[in-house]
């Protein structure tokens, strides 16, 4: 686009704003008045400052590249390598379980320890060990245990 072009962009872009700033400002008031007169002034400033060109060489560079994004097989093969490759990654995660030897399967074959009865004290299954006397002391100090 030339400068006509964009001068007339701006030039719309304010002048539809305006109209719309002119409508608020009777319905709500100069607050509202002083805000939309200063967004209607935008459209002109991005043009006096060539931002409103920058605008559409941004929108135009997303269109081109969004474009070519979809309607490329190229990029396709790629998405469908990258979620194979995902995919790996995930799978030898839990085939690993973080270990990365056998040291998972030699575990899961030894048998469980049986379990006492009785009452286990306090913490000893959530290995909370002196964190959860604190805890129990402070509540004893509020009279709650």
């Amino acid at each position: 686009m030339d400068d006509v072009a964009w001068g007339a962009l701006a030039l719309a872009l304010t002048l539809f704003s305006g109209l719309y700033t002119w409508t608020r400002a009777r319905a709500k008031g100069a607050a509202s008045l002083a805000r939309w007169s200063g967004i209607t002034l935008l459209p002109l400033a991005a043009y006096f400052t060539h931002t409103l060109r920058l605008f559409g060489r941004i929108g135009t560079a997303i269109a081109n590249w969004a474009t070519g994004f979809v309607w490329s097989p190229v990029v396709w093969l790629g998405l469908v390598l990258a979620v194979i490759a995902f995919a790996l990654i995930g799978v030898s995660a839990r085939l690993s379980n973080g270990a990365g030897s056998d040291a998972p399967a030699a575990a899961k074959r030894a048998k469980p320890a049986k379990a006492v009865k009785g009452k286990a004290p306090a913490g000893a299954d959530l290995g909370l060990g002196d964190d959860l006397d604190d805890i129990e002391a402070i509540l004893k100090k509020h009279g709650i245990k």
